[in-house]
């Protein structure tokens, strides 16, 4: 899960010589953020979602710089700078702000016209942002229900009181959104570790399956172990298989470990679970919902699936 990546140096153009920001943009060592604010290029090797992540917090940084009228940064912006995860990267930043701009704005921000009190307001690197719970709700109520889960669970595993969340969204009860909203955050699990296993569990939540248990210890002939979900009382398992992990470099394994011996690893640890008497199913990237779940259901009781029923606030992905 991703933490608040550690700041990297933001370059004003009125800080600098036009001339120097000239050169080091042409060798390569500046690249831009937005009109007037440059960071330092990432290095090659950094993954290329790590550097998206990094220049959206930058971006977000250098717009809280330039804006007047207290900006507070807000919604996915706040959740990338609060170190959370996101389903997908925001094209805009997003900033709360007492009253609706007049006249041209700026194309790269988002914003919504409100009040952030003092008790909804955190202070990341300097900038005005959201709280955690703020930030949760905003996206809880804007978002598509699979994104504000990814916040949500997310927030959860950090600390954040479910409580504090739903205390945000009842200040609005009758907001748009807000049904949704308390539905999505009922759901939030701190269980899940990584957005993919969000993705995966809201696949089977959107069918009418009973909520899984999350980060499932067994003990095995290998060994105690984990699985990312499943429900012990079908002894049905999951797993998201990131098929990152078995590739070398900065974003895989480690430069000198062998996706060969990895793989045999992970045979041999598939094969200590299911001698517990449990099926376990991996799932990837690759995989579409609807063969996912033709795979689960495959393994449930007939009667429970019988039973099934769309959950309404969950749309289809």
């Amino acid at each position: 899960m991703p933490s608040r990546e550690p700041p990297t140096p933001l370059h004003l153009a009125h800080e600098h010589l036009p001339e120097e920001v000239r050169r080091r943009l042409a060798t390569g060592e500046w690249e831009r953020v937005r009109r007037g604010a440059y960071r330092d290029t990432p290095a090659p090797d950094v993954p290329p979602l790590a550097a998206a992540r990094t220049l959206a917090v930058a971006r977000a940084r250098a717009v809280a710089r330039a804006l007047r009228a207290d900006p507070v940064v807000s919604h996915a912006s706040a959740a990338l700078l609060h170190g959370l995860p996101v389903w997908e990267l925001p094209t805009t930043t997003h900033v709360v702000q007492p009253y609706r701009r007049s006249g041209s704005a700026a194309r790269d921000v988002t914003r919504h016209v409100g009040e952030v009190g003092a008790e909804d307001r955190a202070t990341i690197r300097g900038v005005t942002a959201t709280s955690l719970a703020r930030t949760v709700a905003d996206c809880l109520r804007t978002m598509p229900a699979l994104d504000g889960l990814v916040v949500a669970d997310a927030a959860l595993a950090r600390g954040v009181r479910r409580s504090d969340v739903a205390t945000v969204l009842d200040r609005s009860p009758r907001g748009r959104g807000s049904r949704r909203a308390r539905h999505v955050l009922e759901l939030a699990d701190p269980g899940a570790e990584s957005a993919r296993e969000t993705w995966l569990r809201y696949v089977l939540l959107r069918t009418g399956l009973p909520r899984p248990e999350t980060q499932v210890p067994l003990r095995t002939e290998v060994g105690p172990v984990r699985v990312d979900l499943g429900w012990t009382r079908w002894r049905l398992l999951l797993e998201f298989d990131g098929l990152v992990k078995y590739r070398t470099g900065p974003s895989g394994l480690a430069p000198r470990e062998d996706p060969g011996r990895v793989l045999v690893q992970e045979k041999l640890r598939q094969e200590a679970i299911e001698r517990t008497g449990n099926r376990l199913l991996r799932v990837t990237s690759r995989d579409r919902p609807s063969h996912v779940v033709a795979r689960v259901l495959r393994h449930v009781p007939p009667d429970v699936v019988r039973g099934l029923r769309p959950d309404p606030f969950l749309p289809p992905l």
